[in-house]
């Protein structure tokens, strides 16, 4: 089947850029000296965090249980959700993937460790556990090295639990006296440091500056090696995720009228939003839940009903997060359909 025969709207995937993208991040690992641990929130398909580990990575990285479940079940083995888990329906789940998959989870607080602690103690299984830290990002995260300390030393203390060391997000230079001054009371205390985890696509050397032993980087899957923060950093030759739409509508010469608005791209999406590839100067100026709105009075093409357009999203991750399948690209023609088993596990 050729791409331009998929029904739309459709979530197309274009696997040399793909290929490269993740052969890259392994390169760049390589050459820096940190291990990589891909973040799979991004794409949520088995099928490509299994490449991502053919290509070298050391395990996978998940947000959410859910994401993890989906994970194990497809043959991966070496998982870490850095969330906190939280009640005794999800530290069950996380027993049971326990038992057949080696977990680690990031933790930041006592009443967290305590109640994986006491479900696992029972079952008899050992579960991973980082420290996470905030240094900076003020999301989740003990909030001094003291803290870190205390966290740690009741790791160390309860059944069930088997500390690492620390975890970070994002890898930032302003992290370092923060993370050396924990690293230090964990030293001085005798606790492990096996694992120093830092994170975001882009942020790998400041890993390395850092510390840290391993990187979780994610968006590069869709991205390329630095993230995307303007609608001008889309290229298709870094940015294989692209939505396939068919123009529905020519209400006039200065606007037509797309199959895919917010329930396919994203909802409440930036202005402008994304990349019409085939006609650069095209620009999607609004979405409403159905359609998407674009102005091509810049452009020297006459528009027809039928006609189909690549759209490059400007957030992978929320637009995949929308589709139930994937079709993976080569040369115009479509190589595979990938289901995203892990859309909407946000449990």
């Amino acid at each position: 089947m050729k791409v331009h025969d998929l029904d739309t709207p459709a979530l197309v995937l274009d696997l040399d850029v793909l290929e490269r993208n993740i052969q890259g991040m392994a390169a760049r690992c390589d050459e820096l000296g940190i291990a990589l641990r891909p973040h799979t929130k991004t794409h949520k398909i088995p099928e490509i965090a299994h490449m991502q580990v053919a290509a070298g990575a050391r395990g996978i990285n998940c947000q959410k249980l859910g994401e993890a479940e989906v994970m194990a079940r497809a043959g991966l083995r070496d998982i870490m959700i850095t969330y906190n888990i939280v009640g005794p329906t999800k530290v069950g789940r996380l027993i049971e993937l326990a038992r057949w998959a080696n977990m680690m989870v990031t933790a930041d607080s006592d009443a967290v460790v305590e109640g994986i602690s006491h479900q696992a103690g029972h079952a008899g299984c050992t579960i991973r556990v980082l420290v996470e830290l905030d240094t900076g990002g003020q999301r989740t995260g003990v909030q001094s090295p003291q803290d870190a300390l205390a966290l740690g030393r009741r790791i160390m203390d309860l059944p069930g639990l088997s500390l690492q060391g620390i975890m970070t997000y994002p890898s930032m230079t302003r992290a370092k006296p923060f993370l050396d001054e924990t690293l230090a009371l964990f030293g001085e205390n005798g606790l492990p440091t096996n694992i120093i985890s830092g994170g975001g696509t882009g942020h790998e050397a400041i890993s390395k500056e850092l510390g840290c032993t391993e990187t979780r980087s994610g968006s590069y899957i869709y991205e390329g090696l630095s993230r995307i923060s303007k609608r001008e950093d889309l290229d298709p030759a870094r940015c294989p995720l692209s939505v396939l739409a068919t123009v529905v509508s020519v209400p006039t010469a200065d606007r037509i009228i797309i199959d895919g608005g917010q329930k396919t791209f994203r909802a409440r999406p930036t202005n402008p939003y994304g990349l019409i590839v085939e006609h650069p100067e095209a620009v999607i100026y609004g979405m409403s839940v159905e359609h998407g709105h674009v102005d091509v009075s810049g452009c020297n093409h006459r528009f027809r009903v039928g006609e189909k357009l690549s759209v490059i999203p400007q957030h992978a991750g929320m637009t995949s997060n929308l589709h139930d399948e994937v079709a993976g690209v080569r040369d115009g023609q479509v190589e595979a359909i990938w289901a995203i088993r892990g859309r909407g596990r946000v449990r």
